[in-house]
């Protein structure tokens, strides 16, 4: 029996597949307001992250073209990120997000 692939078919596996990374949607949420800089992007973060975890990260999302890592020549090296257009449209699913995880919140504080 053939597997079905789903990916680049259905708008849900395929949303599913590029945002896998735990952090991507955060990052994202954080890139919203215009370029960060990795550290201050590592700062931002909710939780300690190594360097190398967020490397991969951002790589992940430039990637799949969600995010955009521009490069400067400068000493010390000076490297920002920011959403890509495609990366942008994600602002409305965030504030959606935003709104169903606050009531996600509520919803479990009655359930204590």
């Amino acid at each position: 029996m053939e597997r079905k692939q789903l990916f680049g078919k259905c708008p849900y596996v395929t949303s599913q597949k590029v945002l896998t990374g735990k952090w991507s949607m955060y990052i994202m949420y954080l890139l919203q307001d215009g370029p960060v800089r990795f550290n201050e992007l590592q700062r931002r973060m909710p939780e300690d992250m190594t360097h190398t975890t967020l490397s991969r990260q951002l790589k992940s999302l430039e990637e799949d073209g969600l995010i955009v890592r521009k490069v400067y020549s400068e000493i010390p090296p000076k490297v920002e990120y920011e959403l890509s257009e495609i990366g942008q449209k994600f602002d409305k699913v965030l504030a959606e997000m935003e709104v169903w995880g606050n009531e996600y919140i509520e919803y479990m504080k009655t359930r204590k």
